[in-house]
């Protein structure tokens, strides 16, 4: 059975979205098909709205409807510490922990030769210019504990060390709640390297 020219529009748009393969697309696209005109409407506004209203802070990267965004604005936050993130995303993942008091800056990615994505690809100068400005004593980074991420931070050390700044590293180790015999020998050392006095 042929599928209507506005129906496979839309399954190929939707997998062309991450992690959404033909048939993820296909089981949305009838999904959307079924809901009330209503709810599909919603959706269409809130994909238009995104695409409208939500911008990049000038100051960090993070995704904002104002610029500055809410974390450069805020007076209560602690503007000596910088925490370096691969996405905005990763910044949601910080804030539920509710620990960190800083500032925030988005890589908007990792540095990656094998796909062509250099120091210029992400946004590293800008990163520079915030510490250059003066008021930053911390830089923490926390890309994540892949090749890639490793990479970065390492990058970012040697970049940022020469500025005068103290540069450290997220902790990585174990997880709580899984079990030692699971955990493969990176996360075991780095468990190990990072142990502290209790």
């Amino acid at each position: 059975m042929s599928l209507p020219e506005p129906v496979l529009r839309l399954i190929d748009e939707l997998q062309r979205l991450p992690g959404i393969g033909p048939k993820g697309a296909q089981r949305l696209a009838f999904h959307i098909l079924r809901t009330p005109r209503e709810q599909a409407d919603r959706l269409t506004d809130a994909v238009r709205a995104v695409k409208e209203q939500v911008t990049y802070c000038s100051t960090c990267s993070n995704v904002t409807d104002s610029d500055p965004c809410a974390f450069c604005r805020d007076s209560d936050r602690d503007h000596r510490l910088i925490c370096v993130v691969e996405e905005p995303q990763n910044v949601a993942a910080i804030e539920k922990a509710r620990d960190y008091k800083g500032t925030y800056h988005v890589l908007m990615g990792t540095l990656s030769p094998l796909q062509g994505i250099g120091p210029d690809d992400l946004k590293i100068k800008s990163l520079v210019s915030r510490i250059g400005a003066g008021g930053v004593e911390e830089v923490i980074l926390a890309t994540n504990p892949t090749v890639e991420g490793e990479a970065t931070a390492i990058y970012l050390a040697r970049l940022l060390k020469p500025l005068g700044v103290r540069v450290t590293r997220i902790a990585t180790g174990i997880p709580v709640g899984s079990d030692l015999e699971y955990t493969d020998e990176v996360t075991m050392h780095r468990a190990l390297e990072g142990r502290r006095e209790v």
